[in-house]
């Protein structure tokens, strides 16, 4: 059973309800509050937190409880409330549950999963003081070593929620891994892939005959010192798990991966996400929907209100989500940076297309044109692989992309020299786009559908970075 319960209502809990609810285990309990007041906590009587509940967030988003969650809800915002129950405690997912159910009890709601919900009084028989958990500091955290930051995630999709990404900024601030152990069953949203790329961080996976693997490598896995590591034999060789070797069937679900960066001058009016709006509106046909810098993504889409966001939390980076139209699957993440060259953003677009669909590949050139276009475009790549429409990432060997395009803009053709960017060593004639005196150049390679693109790439990216003579 899940040890995160969530409360869907139409109506914000007031104090009174929120007070009726942490009632969920009696008068013996005790109430605390971390994070300056975001997080309540209910805890026993010696202060050991038992349950952990966010603020409330206004969901405005059509389509994220659906997306995240598999449920749907009635039309109009919802509050979304989440209780997370501490591993440790044996009534802990009880008291969560109660917590939950005696919100949705009064505001009229649900609570996921429904066979949580429920209104009793969980008295607390475990004798706490007995039992082992360390003061991580931070919710999501459930193990804490020297090395590592474990955080145990037993739900159908693991999104990049505000805990999570608290638990990743503590983590990295301390030097630390985040490591997410979720059943076999589980799958991750982009963002949260996005989130986790690189060592030391891993997405581990608990299967029932293959032990532990990391769900992105399939490296089969032990915790030794402290932390989760990959399993080598005598020549030092990580070994793959059958579970992951074996591809998933093609489907015929495809998806459209858009890796955009742009750079800007950091002046006053400098407006951010005009890119990915950009992108958006040309492969969709309309802007993105809402955004948010966690999942569920609960603000309605605003340039503005994102390049706020970005200006008031510099220099340090803004990392932010965002989601369109249910109907048609598109997700984004960007992290937003000062650097020495100015304001740097870095996108990833992906859009799910199901196996009568096509996705909008005559839709790249003129994305790639208007881009260049004033918009500080400094590359693009565009790719197609294999994946599901829901854009959801399973726990096995996924279809490596196919390059489609790579578009360089006028920064990149400046520094490397027009002459030796129009010129690459491969069968490929790039289109110029752009002022005269600030060109960018538009590299075709083909329709995302012959693995063989990878070497003409590779090709490509060597003589760009070659210095022209």
């Amino acid at each position: 059973m899940t040890k995160d319960v969530i409360a869907l209502t139409p109506k914000m809990p007031d104090a009174r309800t929120v007070l009726a609810g942490l009632y969920a285990g009696g008068p013996g309990l005790r109430v605390g509050g971390i994070a300056e007041g975001a997080v309540i906590q209910l805890c026993a009587a010696g202060g050991r937190p038992l349950v952990s509940v966010e603020v409330p967030i206004l969901v405005q988003v059509p389509g994220e409880v659906e997306r995240l969650l598999g449920c749907e809800v009635q039309e109009g915002p919802v509050w979304w409330t989440e209780a997370r129950a501490s591993t440790a405690v044996a009534e802990a997912e009880r008291l969560a549950g109660s917590y939950a159910g005696r919100l949705a009890a009064v505001l009229g709601g649900m609570v996921w999963p429904d066979e949580a919900a429920s209104t009793d009084v969980v008295p607390l028989s475990t004798e706490v003081s007995a039992v082992s958990v360390p003061d991580t500091g931070v919710p999501a955290v459930d193990v804490l070593t020297t090395s590592t930051a474990v955080v145990i995630q037993d739900r159908p999709v693991v999104a990049m929620s505000s805990w999570l990404s608290d638990a990743l900024r503590a983590a990295a601030g301390a030097g630390r891994a985040l490591q997410i152990v979720t059943p076999a069953t589980a799958q991750l949203t982009l963002p949260t892939r996005v989130a986790l790329r690189g060592l030391p961080n891993r997405w581990v996976v608990q299967h029932p005959d293959h032990g532990y693997y990391d769900g992105l490598s399939g490296a089969r896995l032990q915790w030794q010192n402290g932390t989760f590591t990959p399993v080598r034999n005598e020549h030092g060789r990580a070994s793959t798990v059958p579970q992951f070797a074996t591809p998933a069937a093609d489907s015929g679900e495809r998806q459209l991966i858009l890796n955009l960066r742009t750079r800007h001058n950091a002046a006053e009016d400098l407006v951010l996400g005009r890119a990915l709006e950009t992108a958006w509106k040309h492969v969709t046909g309309a802007p993105p929907v809402g955004w948010s810098t966690a999942e569920p993504v609960n603000l309605p889409w605003s340039t503005r209100q994102l390049t706020e966001l970005a200006r008031a939390r510099a220099p340090q980076p803004t990392w932010l989500v965002a989601v369109g139209d249910p109907t048609r699957p598109a997700l984004a993440t960007a992290r937003v940076a000062r650097t020495p060259a100015g304001v740097e953003e870095d996108i990833t677009l992906a859009l799910g297309y199901g196996a009568d669909e096509s996705p909008p590949l005559d839709a790249i050139e003129p994305l790639a044109q208007a881009l260049t276009g004033g918009q500080g475009l400094a590359s693009m790549l565009v790719s197609l692989r294999a994946g599901p429409r829901d854009l959801t990432v399973p726990p096995c060997r996924e279809a490596p992309p196919i390059p489609v395009s790579f578009t360089l803009g006028a920064g990149g053709v400046r520094h490397i020299g027009l002459a030796h960017a129009r010129r690459p060593p491969v069968g490929i004639t790039p289109v110029q786009y752009g002022s005269e005196s600030a060109p960018a150049l538009h590299y075709p390679l083909g329709d995302g559908s012959d693995p063989r693109v990878w070497t003409v790439f590779q090709q490509l990216s060597s003589h760009l970075r070659a210095d022209s003579a």
